[in-house]
């Protein structure tokens, strides 16, 4: 019999650092896998009867399930539905049951049991060294996950150190869409840090804002090159210009890669030139997104919030002694704004906009 691999990795959100347990596997089955498992068992079924009932029992168990019934295999596992959704009332509707309605698979416990007893474990080294980016901050700004042109970048993490000049490694800036440049200004590089004055590629359309760093480093003179993705977008401020005018142009916003934008500012109100941010959150419990208009201090003033379901035109409120009073909007694709915000925001997502007279 094979043993189960482990191997240590570092627990970052621990202080003092610990390590994980991480199951290593050695394959994934498939369904046609466990047929001929079964097929080696039973040679007097052939391998197709037995897919046949391996997918025959999938759909009993969704049809059960869909039911309204608890489904248990005895000393192996049971199936059950379950709600994520909370209600501030009884009377409330239920969220939407993309985000409420969940199965779960509850192994029991002579199964589990059996596998304990069974199991010969083999602890494997620890991963090759690698970069790793937990945190990117535009420091004029102190904005999190944001890229100027004009400004300083820090990049925290562990495993950064690379020399420029020798070519034992880089930093990428890409965006989304279209563009990629290997950036060259960095004021400090260090194991723990990267002060980076970024050079961002255009992309196709101005709305277009969205990017991606990396950092590849080798760490030894013939070792592989060892790179790591940081896991969050970064954004660029975006320009709307002539706001407060007869007609002004329109100005694409908090969107990705796409081929048109999401959202557009329309018009608005000011009494001077501002630079602020402004938000889009997912009410998961409403199924709808909430936009609202910040200062450039995390947690500090924000304006009115504006609950948005459907595509259509809407109007922000401007948050205390800001000099735009009102932003007006128009929602162009509600459905895939959503679903970003949802899928690669973690449920929030945020523009600089520099907002001219």
């Amino acid at each position: 019999m094979a043993t189960i691999q482990w191997r240590p990795d570092i627990n970052t959100l621990t202080v003092p650092q610990s390590y994980r347990v991480r199951f290593v596997p050695r394959n994934t089955a498939n369904i046609q896998d466990i047929a001929a498992d079964i097929a080696r068992q039973y040679p007097n079924v052939s391998t197709t009867d037995i897919l046949n009932i391996l997918r025959a029992e999938d759909e009993v168990i969704m049809a059960r399930l869909l039911d309204g019934e608890q489904v248990d295999k005895g000393e192996c596992c049971s199936w059950s539905l379950s709600f994520s959704g909370r209600l501030d009332s009884p009377d409330d509707m239920l969220p939407s049951l993309d985000d409420n309605l969940n199965v779960k698979i509850q192994v029991a416990q002579p199964f589990l049991d059996t596998i304990r007893r069974g199991a010969l474990l083999e602890r494997l080294p620890m991963n090759e060294k690698l970069p790793m980016i937990s945190q990117v901050e535009e420091t004029l700004l102190k904005l999190p996950n944001v890229l100027a042109a004009s400004g300083v970048v820090m990049i925290n993490g562990a495993n950064l150190l690379f020399d420029p000049e020798g070519g034992s490694g880089g930093c990428v800036i890409e965006g989304t869409r279209s563009g990629s440049i290997i950036q060259t200004r960095f004021p400090v590089i260090s194991n723990n840090s990267i002060m980076l004055m970024p050079e961002i590629p255009e992309q196709d359309n101005p709305w277009n804002n969205e990017y991606r760093i990396s950092v590849s480093t080798h760490y030894s003179e013939h070792g592989t090159l060892c790179s790591s993705i940081y896991d969050r977008f970064l954004r660029t401020p975006l320009t709307v210009h002539d706001l407060g005018q007869a007609d002004p142009p329109e100005t694409g916003i908090l969107t990705g890669s796409a081929d048109t934008p999401y959202v557009s500012v329309i018009g608005g109100g000011l009494t001077d030139n501002e630079t602020l941010r402004i938000q889009a959150i997912h009410d998961a419990q409403r199924d709808m997104l909430l936009f609202s208009l910040l200062n450039m201090h995390e947690g500090d003033r924000i304006g009115g919030l504006v609950v948005v379901g459907v595509n259509g035109e809407y109007t922000l409120p401007g948050f205390t002694n800001s000099a735009v009073h009102s932003l007006d909007i128009r929602v162009d694709d509600y459905a895939a704004l959503k679903a970003m915000i949802r899928h690669d925001y973690n449920g929030r997502l945020v523009d600089v906009l520099e907002v001219r007279m």
